[in-house]
């Protein structure tokens, strides 16, 4: 099982390496002015999700990953850091894609930006670039997503257990979703985890750490949360202690909150 993720002072001693790619995984706006030195931006939004569906940050095409992936200069050998400015936020969804799309040389910088300018390590202004074309090439693995149809028959199948990363006030129904329209509640028979307890300052639990919190950790595993993204942050503490097969279900829980013939619980 591989480690998932690199520490700061790690990546500051393979700046040099030429295989070595650097991601800013941009989610959200204003966008911020400083990244790490030699840094490329990752737009999860308008380039790497599929802005044709009205569901936010879905999985894109294979083939339009993979065009997004040649323009930002990544090539099929390429080892790849993913950060975020966060700390952990969008990094892991960002790490996510590329192994759904069959490239396993990826890695999620934990701390992120800000443990890399706490250790002033060198950074630069945000600008746009432009970069020789790679060759990355998607070999996509559609069992590393599950769409609501396989999370409904799971609920009778009960193939495997549902993981929501979101607030426990969120999955119990005791505040409004954010997004206009979605119902309360959650899929019924899930297990709450809210992202933020696999977290402190930014970091990953350590793997000790981990194993005392996580449930379930010798089951076959579905992540959801709101929209895709902070899933992949409990996908990857999971991925830190086991090697349970694990699955994103990546409409999550704004596609299952729109649809009212699918059931919730609260």
């Amino acid at each position: 099982m591989k480690n998932p993720i690199v520490s700061v002072s790690w990546l500051k001693e393979n700046l040099d390496n030429p295989e070595l790619i650097i991601l800013d995984a941009v989610l959200d706006t204003p966008p911020h002015d400083l990244q790490i030195s030699g840094a490329r931006t990752f737009d999860i939004k308008n380039k790497f999700s599929d802005t044709s569906i009205p569901l936010p940050n879905t999985l894109p095409k294979p083939e339009a990953f993979a065009a997004e992936a040649r323009k930002l200069g990544i090539h099929k050998h390429s080892k790849i850091v993913v950060y975020d400015t966060k700390g952990i936020y969008s990094s892991p969804r960002v790490w996510y894609l590329f192994k759904s799309m069959g490239h396993e040389n990826v890695w999620v910088l934990d701390g992120g930006f800000p443990a890399w300018e706490k250790e002033n390590f060198p950074t630069e202004k945000v600008a746009p670039k432009s970069f020789k074309e790679g060759d990355f090439d998607a070999n996509f693995h559609p069992e590393k997503f599950k769409t609501k149809f396989q999370i409904l028959n799971n609920l009778t199948s009960k193939e495997a257990i549902v993981i929501d990363a979101r607030s426990s006030d969120r999955f119990h129904a005791e505040i409004e979703e954010p997004r206009e329209g979605l119902r309360s509640g959650h899929i019924p028979n899930a297990v709450n985890l809210p992202f933020s307890k696999v977290l402190k300052d930014g970091y990953f639990l350590s793997k000790e750490e981990l194993k005392q919190i996580l449930p379930h950790q010798d089951k076959n595993l579905y992540f959801s949360c709101g929209s895709g993204i902070t899933a992949c942050i409990d996908l990857i503490a999971y991925e830190l202690v086991s090697g349970n097969p694990k699955a994103v279900y990546d409409g999550s829980w704004t596609e299952w909150g729109l649809d009212h013939n699918l059931p919730v619980e609260k």
